[in-house]
């Protein structure tokens, strides 16, 4: 029986890590046939190992794993030693790798996947196809909150009725218990603008009246037969809509990830004359570097006036 001591131990790490830690673990014993608790030799070999086949950010986690499994059972971090390091270092020195970045959803190529929504909402309407009604809605509202709140797709799945006020022609507010820049599971308020047109609160409030969601995760599955879930979506979905959404407007839906949200608002901001400093207190960046490494010199934006 879990003690109520475990139960926030585990409810003061994150689901999402627990689940790659635990994965990263397995990798090391089952597939690699590593043995725990592991020495510092035995680490550098099986870093050797994998060296080239995984990027460099899923071997950096690997050994975040392995760190944390060391420490919470109380023997020694062998990922700290000198050894390990060096290996890294040789990693990085004879297999390196350009970071791949999501390519930033234009203010443009927004509007353009918005207006397709908004035809196929009418159409469905028309044909009185509430499941269709149901998933636009729902990916109209999803889209424009993420572009102009710049969320990470986890964010946007985690949204909860209780915790956003929205009033149409004012704007929104918008509280997140934890994350991911919130390590101490604070909780941040985020506020987004009522907009004369893309504008997040009017979708968010047309999805909301055309779903019947009085309670409960904002944005959630529906089956194929139209029926909501009571779970929210699965932050895997968010790339995947939005593809949809960019294919069915025209464009090049493969070229986009979900993170092409957060990128598109930190360049449209860029581009329209935000300083850095307001960019990176509304993003929720704590440091520079994590800023540019999100804004895209070369993006040129065409921006009509909202």
């Amino acid at each position: 029986m879990v003690s109520e001591v475990d139960r926030y131990i585990a409810a003061g790490t994150r689901e999402n890590t627990r689940r790659s830690y635990q994965s990263a673990v397995e990798h090391f014993e089952v597939t690699w046939g590593g043995f725990l608790p592991a020495t510092s030799d035995a680490v550098s070999r099986y870093l050797a190992a994998f060296a080239g086949k995984l990027s460099l950010n899923t071997l950096r986690l690997r050994l975040a794993a392995l760190a944390q499994w060391h420490v919470s059972q109380g023997f020694p971090d062998p990922t700290k030693s000198a050894q390990v390091k060096q290996v890294m270092k040789g990693i990085r020195t004879l297999h390196p790798q350009q970071e791949k970045q999501a390519e930033p959803l234009q203010l443009l190529a927004l509007e353009r996947c918005v207006r397709w929504l908004d035809v196929e909402i009418e159409a469905a309407r028309g044909r009185h196809d509430s499941k269709r009604l149901l998933r636009c809605q729902r990916d109209k509202a999803l889209i424009l909150m993420g572009f102009w709140r710049a969320f990470r797709s986890d964010e946007l799945c985690r949204l909860d009725v209780q915790f956003i006020q929205a009033r149409r022609g004012e704007g929104m507010r918008i509280f997140l218990p934890w994350s991911k820049g919130d390590r101490d599971s604070r909780g941040t308020t985020h506020s987004a603008p009522a907009l004369e047109r893309l504008c997040p609160v009017d979708a968010y409030c047309d999805w909301l009246q055309t779903a019947g969601i009085a309670h409960g995760p904002v944005f959630r599955g529906i089956d194929r037969w139209g029926r909501l879930s009571d779970k929210g979506l699965h932050p895997y979905s968010v790339m995947h809509l939005l593809r949809e959404a960019l294919l069915g407007a025209g464009l090049d839906g493969d070229a986009y990830s979900s993170h092409s949200l957060r990128r598109g608002f930190a360049n449209w901001a860029s581009q329209s004359g935000w300083d850095q400093k307001s960019l990176m207190s509304y993003v929720g960046w704590k440091d520079s570097q994590s800023a540019l490494r999100y804004l895209d010199a070369r993006a040129e934006f065409r921006l009509p006036s909202l």
